[in-house]
């Protein structure tokens, strides 16, 4: 009985504390839900209810890019037509403390894109002006839903082109954002050699431009390089939401050639001969045996299923000439087999095409599996050793990763297939990549030549940057955003 009672007295003492936590509760989550009905339709006064969606559907569209990792949907997804709409939405979740993710073409490879923390995702696509093309100047001005093809459909009559080449048909903007780099960039640069000016739009929804407003000079010496401070920020210090873009010209002559060779080893010593020949040579691409046979089954080609290099030279028709004739002394001497060549441009096409194909080639190797492309750079006397090194360890690990190489300068990726519901496999790879990270850094390169940070390389940044160099930049991304609603989660 007087445990009965004491429970009875417990019960009468408590139950009113418990209702009124429960009150309290609902009160607080009814607040929430008026304040995000509030915050939707402020959204649909700063852009039209037309560009503001919550629908689960097409949230769900929004949750994840083409890496391995996914979260939660964010909470609405808004579609901006110009600047003005972009800086009054930013400010609306600026100052209700929402998490702001930009999106592009959702072609990143480490989970840019994804909503950690819920928030407004920023679809920028529908922005897709070519503002200004400078043909005497080479430059070009574009809108964050401008893509790469897009732009080289529009300067097909110019006489001009812009060379940064990753693969997929990103955004313009998106490509500035993550750092893209290429197939072209041993000769003309990444992004970062090659945007002149951004115009962002920051957490409060103040839009600066980098270089000062319609600027577009080839080189200056004037204040601190905000342009590329935002170069691969990935999203988390503004909004890009205009890019400036150096362009080249044509070149004359375009010549694509493909050799194989007995070992890896073989095809990356040419490499690094080539290179400190000094040959100009446009792009140098590695693939290894496995990537090779999963490229002619899925783009029904007959390469030889060997250590291969894709090679192009631009130039004039005298210098294209001189360009392959010393390139064909330095494949002999490393054992390359003859050069199976792709002149005209139907058949140059065909073959990069092949190329940048090999996503869809890996993982059509094992149908269901999940794909994750992880990629490092190393200085170039270095890829013998580290590419010879992963192979071992692919295949010491028991697991499915063929090799490609923007070589040229230093960067190359595995493309890992695992089975999602195999943790052991899940594990084992995890391992790899962390190994694969390592042994880049430690032979004095980076852990993402070209993928960036995103969210599965943050706690490898802390290791390649140091402990100073992190400090400073959650200095700089305090300053920038102090309430942290800038893609959080991300790179730090």
């Amino acid at each position: 009985m007087a445990i009965l009672r004491a429970l009875y007295w417990q019960r009468c003492c408590y139950m009113p504390a418990l209702r009124g936590l429960r009150g309290w509760r609902n009160h607080q989550l009814q607040a929430q839900r008026r304040l995000h009905r509030d915050i939707i339709e402020a959204l649909k006064a700063a852009a039209g209810a037309e560009n503001v969606s919550t629908a689960t559907a097409v949230r769900e569209q929004h949750r994840k890019d083409e890496s391995y990792q996914s979260c939660k949907p964010p909470d609405a997804v808004v579609w901006p037509q110009n600047v003005e709409q972009v800086s009054r939405m930013a400010r609306i979740c600026f100052e209700n403390n929402i998490p702001i993710i930009p999106f592009g073409t959702s072609t990143g490879m480490e989970g840019g894109v994804l909503a950690v923390k819920g928030g407004i995702c920023f679809n920028l696509m529908k922005m897709d002006r070519i503002v200004e093309l400078n043909t005497v100047d080479f430059d070009v001005t574009v809108e964050p839903g401008v893509t790469r093809k897009g732009l080289s459909n529009y300067l097909r009559d110019s006489g001009l082109w812009f060379p940064v080449d990753p693969g997929a048909d990103a955004s313009l903007c998106g490509m500035a954002a993550t750092s893209a780099s290429g197939t072209n960039a041993v000769r003309y640069g990444t992004m970062r050699e090659n945007v002149i000016n951004l115009e962002v739009v920051l957490a409060d929804g103040r839009i600066i431009h980098t270089a000062g407003k319609e600027r577009r000079f080839r080189k200056t010496s004037a204040g601190y390089n905000l342009t590329n401070l935002f170069v691969g920020s990935e999203g988390t210090l503004g909004i890009i939401t205009k890019t400036t873009l150096r362009l080249y010209g044509i070149p004359e002559s375009m010549v694509s050639a493909v050799c194989s060779f007995p070992t890896v080893q073989a095809a990356l010593d040419c490499t690094v001969q080539i290179l400190q020949s000094c040959i100009p040579i446009a792009r140098i691409e590695f693939l290894d045996d496995v990537m090779v046979d999963a490229c002619n089954k899925y783009s029904n080609l007959r390469y030889t299923v060997a250590s291969t290099l894709f090679l192009e030279f631009h130039g004039t028709e005298r210098s294209v000439e001189e360009q392959v004739q010393a390139t064909e002394e330095i494949v002999k001497v490393n054992s390359g087999s003859d050069f199976v060549w792709a002149k005209d441009q139907e058949t140059r096409n065909k073959l990069w095409q092949a190329r940048h194909s090999v996503w869809y080639a890996a993982r059509a190797m094992r149908p269901g599996s999940e794909g994750y492309s992880t990629d490092v750079c190393v200085p170039i006397s270095k890829l013998p050793e580290i590419i010879v090194t992963t192979k071992e360890d692919l295949v010491r690990s028991k697991l499915t990763g063929p090799i490609v190489g923007h070589v040229g300068d230093g960067n190359f990726h595995c493309l890992m297939m695992v089975d999602p519901q195999d943790e052991d496999e899940l594990t084992r790879n995890k391992e790899f990549t962390n190994r694969l990270a390592r042994r880049a850094l430690a032979m004095h390169g980076t852990c993402t030549g070209e993928h960036g940070i995103g969210l599965g390389k943050r706690h490898l940044l802390v290791e390649e940057i140091g402990a100073a160099g992190m400090e400073v930049m959650r200095e700089i991304k305090a300053a920038l955003d102090p309430k942290n609603i800038m893609n959080p989660g991300k790179v730090l």
